[in-house]
């Protein structure tokens, strides 16, 4: 009871106190003296105003200090009820402060705990921390011994000599793999072993000995091995090819004395330089003396010039016997297959050709010798350099040493040969030989040969202008009287140049060279000039016209067939051929059209200058020629066909010609006419007796080639 009495005093004061703040904010209303506290008074106000009690106790008119006092009981009430629940609940209430009081005392013994937990967690880092820094320290140490351990075993790998490569060099055959596998072994211990004792390792000395004793066993079988392959090469037909092929697969070997004995290599090398020298020069001096037999019998000398007529003797007390067909020596013909198709066909065995019985111009034994040369050289330049290990200027003294004697031998038989030679073409032939060889062995990448190639160039070009020169001297020198019966046919020695000069242009336009243009040019000039001296030997000029028409056709013809179109040479035959042509035709029509052609040629020209009434005594002579064309005009062209068919070897050319002649007529009849057609002759009866123009085409037409 005494509670309950407490709580209701409790909730009395309450109630008064809320009462005399209602009175008190009343109060307040009538304040106006602190202008702060009243606009906190007119919020405090607008705030009670806004609430939703007080605006429904504000609209429904009641008096505020009634209500006041209602809530104030409603509160006294609930707070009774709320009195009564806590003493219902007081057993709850206690238990509750029990199981309170208990979870505080198991929370600090859990703090305790916790807290020794920490200061050993504490402990454990400290711990950790000491553990991680002893472990980078551990690792170092691994790291350091693993790296010397890696070394020092290397080192006693490298240093070590196992018992098997003992036995491997001394017992295995070298030819063995298992020796050469050793062999690379020894030589990478004596090389390490040489560096190590630069740097004053005691152990050296502990292995120094045995593998000095290695390496001279090691270098007494190979140089025994090496020197027996090289005597192999000496043996009669034997191929060293296969020598240098199996020497090649020991290519280590030499490396090794090279390394370890410098003069025992030099041994070798020089053992092989001597054997090899003489090994090539017996086998190309031999087979250049039985090749040279195979030549042709009948060759070129110096009697068999381009201006050299075919009925000259040879000397009395010659008993060598002249060309059967001295044009060979100016014709190409199938010569020119040597730098094409043959260039690298196999090379001429000269038994099987003996037994064959066939021989063979200079140009092909050439050929076959150079190519075999070339074949022989790519080979053993590679192999030099490769078993020997050198290069550039080393490789190439090497290469001196070994070939330099058949080398010069191959010069000295050039010389020789050249010396006598007058076949200008086989010549020609040669050097393009040599051009095409020599970019042969660059595509190889082997320079061995490139001063030989130079030194043959320099030999054989001034005898091909020498030879050259000749043949231009022997057609300026040439007497047309003195080569017999001439007829309009093409000249024997016009034929030879146009062979000669279209295989030479046909050669040189693959490789061109402008020593052969000027050549050519020269004796171009020549053979022109001889042309005309001997048309000069036909009085009338239109046989002088015809043989020159035929040889400028002929040699077009052949120059054409041989070079392209538009070479110097075509263009200038062209040139002339077209000039006598034409000056052929007007010759072959005057016979029958004379008076007619000076008739127009004359009355054009008055025409002109403005003469035209001058020409009217012309009347009868118009008459004459009028009449006379009509009459004879077809019988005239029929002359005429007849003729040229029969001046010009050329059917094609004859034909052109007829063409020409006749398509000429054809003008001249037609500017005749247009001269009739003006003063004084427009007028004149005879006019009418004219041939249309279009029956005198007809009768041309009929003959047209049917070509």
């Amino acid at each position: 009871m005494a509670t309950s009495g407490g709580v209701a005093d409790s909730a009395s004061a309450d109630a008064d106190e809320g009462l005399d703040l209602a009175n008190l904010n009343l109060g307040v209303l009538d304040l106006t003296s602190d202008e702060f506290i009243l606009d906190e008074v007119d919020v405090h106000i607008q705030q009670n105003l806004e609430d939703e009690v007080v605006k429904a106790a504000l609209e429904s008119g009641v008096d505020l200090r009634q209500y006041s006092k209602q809530v104030e009981a409603e509160l006294q009430q609930v707070e009774n009820a709320s009195i009564q629940d806590y003493i219902k609940e007081s057993q709850n209430i206690a238990s509750l402060h029990n199981q309170i009081a208990a979870c505080d005392t198991i929370l600090e013994r859990m703090e305790q705990m916790l807290s020794g937990f920490q200061s050993d967690l504490g402990s454990l880092s400290a711990e950790i921390q000491t553990l991680q820094e002893q472990s980078i320290a551990m690792n170092v140490k691994l790291k350091n011994r693993q790296a010397v351990r890696g070394e020092l075993s290397q080192f006693v790998d490298e240093m070590a000599v196992p018992e098997s490569m003992i036995n491997h060099i001394l017992d295995t055959p070298v030819t063995e793999r298992q020796f050469l596998e050793q062999l690379h072994e020894l030589n990478h211990k004596i090389t390490f072993v040489k560096e190590q004792s630069f740097k004053d390792a005691i152990s050296c000395q502990d292995v120094e000995d045995i593998l000095e004793k290695l390496k001279l066993k090691s270098i007494a079988k190979i140089r025994e091995f090496l020197l027996q392959k090289v005597n192999q090469m000496k043996k009669p037909m034997t191929n060293y090819q296969v020598q240098q092929n199996a020497m090649l697969k020991y290519r280590f070997f030499f490396e090794f004395l090279l390394a370890n004995e410098r003069h025992v290599a030099k041994e070798v090398r020089d053992e092989y330089v001597d054997t090899m020298s003489k090994v090539y020069y017996s086998y190309f001096k031999g087979y250049i003396g039985r090749l040279m037999k195979l030549q042709f019998d009948e060759v070129a000398d110096k009697d068999d010039l381009m201006g050299i007529e075919d009925n000259a003797k040879k000397g009395f007390f010659s008993a060598k016997p002249s060309l059967k067909n001295r044009s060979t020596v100016f014709t190409l013909g199938n010569r020119g297959s040597i730098i094409t198709t043959e260039l690298e066909s196999p090379i001429i065995i000269p038994h099987t050709a003996q037994k064959d019985e066939k021989k063979h111009t200079f140009e092909s034994l050439f050929r076959s010798q150079h190519y075999a040369l070339l074949d022989n050289c790519c080979r053993e330049y590679l192999f030099v350099c490769d078993f020997f290990m050198v290069s550039s200027n080393s490789a190439q003294d090497l290469f001196n040493a070994i070939l330099g004697k058949t080398l010069s031998m191959f010069l000295k038989h050039m010389d020789v040969y050249t010396s006598e030679c007058y076949d200008s073409i086989a010549v020609y032939l040669c050097i393009h030989i040599i051009l095409r060889y020599r970019l042969t062995m660059h595509k190889r990448a082997v320079p061995a040969l490139d001063r030989y190639w130079e030194t043959l160039l320099e030999m054989l070009w001034p005898r091909f202008e020498y030879i050259l020169e000749l043949n231009i001297h022997s057609v300026q020198e040439t007497d047309p009287q003195r080569l017999g019966s001439i007829d309009v046919r093409p000249h024997y020695i016009t034929r030879r140049y146009a062979e000669f000069s279209g295989a030479l242009v046909s050669l040189n336009e693959t490789f061109p060279d402008e020593r052969v243009n000027r050549q050519l040019a020269r004796l171009q000039t020549e053979v022109q000039n001889f042309i005309l001296r001997m048309a000069a030997e036909f009085p009338p000029r239109k046989e002088q016209l015809i043989f020159l028409i035929n040889n400028y056709d002929m040699m077009l013809n052949v120059i054409t067939e041989k070079t392209a179109e538009d070479s110097r040479e075509s263009e200038s035959f062209r040139q002339l051929l077209e000039a006598r042509t034409q000056e052929f035709i007007e010759e072959v029509l005057a016979p029958h059209f004379g008076g007619m052609m000076n008739f127009v040629k004359e009355a054009e020209g008055r025409i002109e200058r403005g003469q035209a009434d001058q020409m009217k005594h012309y009347e009868g002579n118009v008459e004459k020629l009028v009449r006379g064309f009509a009459t004879s005009w077809k019988q005239s062209i029929e002359q005429i066909n007849q003729e040229i068919m029969r001046s010009f070897t050329n059917f094609k050319n004859g034909t052109s010609i007829l063409q020409g002649a006749l398509t000429q007529l054809i003008q001249y009849y037609h500017r005749f006419q247009k001269v009739l057609s003006q003063a004084p002759f427009k007028n004149m009866a005879i006019r009418g007796d004219l041939i249309n123009i279009h029956h005198l085409m007809v009768e041309v037409k009929k003959h047209k080639p049917a070509f």
